[in-house]
């Protein structure tokens, strides 16, 4: 069952990789053209993928959990650059879903 979990863990760890590299390099491009540093923060890539659930999440969050949670916490992370939360979620999948390195006894 454990290793059930782990391997989703590293599946959703390299597929929120993947989409970190797939932003970063909008972003890039995107900076490129502009010929100064934009980076597209996540909230603003929520929004205009999907506005009502943006929506919607913040009222189940301030009515469910504590309004602290969505005001200063998650309004915090949402400001930051979409690749780099992506990509720090990501990792850190990866590294819950990491395998076991195996003990090898190494006689003297």
């Amino acid at each position: 069952m454990i290793s059930i979990v782990k391997f989703l863990l590293r599946v959703l760890g390299f597929g929120l990789l993947a989409i970190a590299i797939v932003v970063g390099i909008a972003d890039a491009s995107r900076s490129i053209a502009e010929s100064q540093i934009m980076f597209k923060p996540l909230g603003q890539l929520w929004f205009e993928m999907s506005p009502e659930t943006l929506n919607l999440s913040q009222a189940v969050i301030q009515r469910y959990v504590h309004p602290i949670v969505w005001d200063p916490m998650l309004q915090t992370v949402l400001t930051w650059p979409a690749w780099a939360v992506f990509a720090g979620v990501g990792v850190l999948f990866l590294l819950m879903g990491a395998r076991r390195q195996k003990r090898r006894f190494r006689y003297a």
